[in-house]
């Protein structure tokens, strides 16, 4: 299929499924608000084949959302990380073409991290990870996880980063849906920490993907860049936060428009920019009304429209997909 116009379909990189057994198992570990949001969603292939088909979708890559899959046990994370990559693996063979899948990984459990990059990879053969802002407190930069980012780097993985809520969320938030503001924040934060811990630069060939048009990162990466030089003389040499954010991936999820987009556009490429939904979590006729507005909103690229410029963007980072 195509999108409207006969212009390339869209390629969605911010799609996530739910499972009832998933969802059993979150609820068992307390996730019953997941997020302080009101309820689970609901979803199946066929109703999101069904939002596609209306919305010019050609293909979704589906990943598991906030809270993930470690709820403190790690044997039981490492057993829901698993079936759940091969329930979205399966559904990617069932619909051939129209679905990608970003493996869920038991993190913080290293070890089982570890073990996971390797089945996802070798055995279901996903098109890259999906990791949380943080696990059990257990921020992206922090030491331990050198390893499962190592491996990430030697295989030129794609990793979506997503948000989650904040160790102090439910207090933060103030009552209302952590989503709504402490995952932007979230966003920031853990991104930051992966600059000042160096692990963007010691693995130049991770492909990051940063979720709701970067966040907070397009308003604060100068003052990021401000601090590390003035009140951080210990950072040897103080990490350039705008260079390193630019080398970053973007998705759209959105509301993109209309003032979310032009703040990232001040930040990142437009090459590296990319298309997202985030259908289940954001109801069917909020993601209608999402993909609508790339239809009419000004391109900074000449010649293109959002359409063409995120589906290229995507087929250079996904070359699987590109067929």
């Amino acid at each position: 299929m195509t999108g409207p116009g006969d212009r390339p379909g869209l390629i969605d990189v911010h799609a996530h499924f739910v499972t009832d057994s998933y969802v059993r198992r979150a609820r068992a570990a307390g996730h019953e608000r997941p997020d302080g949001m009101p309820a689970w969603p609901r979803w199946s292939a066929r109703a999101h084949l069904e939002l596609m088909d209306r919305c010019g979708i050609d293909t979704a890559v589906l990943s598991v959302s906030s809270p993930g899959t470690h709820f403190g046990d790690p044997a039981a994370g490492r057993a829901l990380a698993r079936e759940v990559n091969e329930d979205g693996a399966g559904t990617v063979r069932d619909h051939p073409g129209r679905f990608g899948l970003f493996a869920s990984l038991p993190l913080p459990d290293v070890d089982g991290a570890l073990a996971e990059i390797a089945y996802a990879y070798d055995e279901l053969h996903a098109d890259g990870v999906v990791v949380q802002t943080h696990s059990q407190g257990v921020y992206l930069g922090d030491p331990r996880l050198e390893p499962v980012f190592a491996e990430l780097g030697r295989r030129g993985a794609v990793v979506f980063v997503h948000p989650t809520s904040p160790v102090c969320g439910e207090r933060s938030a103030l009552g209302r849906p952590r989503p709504m503001v402490e995952f932007v924040f979230d966003t920031a934060r853990s991104l930051t920490d992966l600059i000042f811990a160096g692990t963007i630069g010691r693995h130049p060939d991770l492909k990051i993907v940063v979720p709701h048009c970067g966040g907070a990162l397009p308003v604060l990466a100068d003052r990021i860049d401000a601090f590390s030089r003035l009140f951080m003389p210990g950072e040897e040499p103080a990490p350039d936060a705008t260079t390193q954010l630019r080398r970053l991936h973007y998705d759209l999820a959105g509301p993109a428009f209309p003032r979310r987009l032009p703040a990232l556009l001040g930040l990142a490429d437009p090459a590296r920019l990319l298309y997202g939904s985030d259908y289940c979590w954001t109801p069917a006729e909020a993601a209608r009304s999402h993909a609508a507005s790339f239809d009419t909103a000004p391109v900074p690229v000449p010649g293109t429209d959002w359409r063409s410029l995120t589906t290229a963007n995507a087929r250079a980072l996904f070359p699987r997909l590109a067929h």
